[in-house]
């Protein structure tokens, strides 16, 4: 009954899963798996010829690796939303148009358009240059005659006036954090793809 006793108690210690014999719980006769072993092989004598050749498959194949990696080193991280889908890939048969070929005189209608265009909008430019110099001119010589008249009034009449250009500031506008305030909790899932 000792033995008995001490069996049970070994058989968890093993770690091997133990199956019962009989079928009764009274005998309790168990038995674990067989555990073989075999001596050592003995390390067989290569030819350092076939040593060296499978070095230098090793090293080849390591250098392999590194350019790959060098290669793919330079090319940029995929930026998802610039990415066409492959829905627009397939359909690009389908989606393109048979744009006709430009007429020459269609061309050169376009041409003496944009001359156009081009002549009118530097026209309307120089015309604002020389209201803005005139309006600057007028300006210049009402303050001028305004000094001969009056040096307070000219001085009054070169001062900033303050509502023109309305401005005012209210306090901080970060606000201040709220007092008994319970955060509430919340989960976080980062769905972007990670690079290595």
């Amino acid at each position: 009954m000792l033995q008995l006793s001490l069996l049970n108690r070994l058989v968890p210690v093993l770690g091997h899963t133990a199956r019962s014999i009989h079928s009764s719980t009274g005998l309790l006769f168990r038995s674990t798996p067989v555990l073989c072993a075999e001596p050592l092989k003995k390390k067989k004598k290569l030819d350092p010829q076939v040593v060296k050749q499978r070095e230098e498959r090793k090293r080849k194949r390591l250098e392999k690796q590194i350019r790959r990696l060098e290669k793919n080193a330079r090319q940029l991280k995929p930026i998802e939303e610039l990415e066409v889908p492959m829905e627009l890939i397939d359909e690009q048969a389908k989606r393109k148009r048979n744009v006709p070929k430009p007429t020459p005189e269609l061309i050169e209608s376009r041409a003496l358009l944009e001359k156009q265009w081009a002549k009118y909008r530097m026209q309307e430019t120089l015309a604002d240059y020389q209201l803005f110099d005139r309006i600057m001119a007028a300006q210049t010589k009402a303050l001028n005659e305004l000094k001969l008249e009056s040096e307070e009034l000219y001085q009054q009449a070169i001062e900033p006036d303050p509502a023109l250009v309305p401005f005012h500031a209210q306090g901080p506008v970060a606000t201040p954090p709220i007092k008994d305030y319970e955060q509430p909790d919340g989960e976080y899932i980062d769905v972007s793809r990670k690079w290595e």
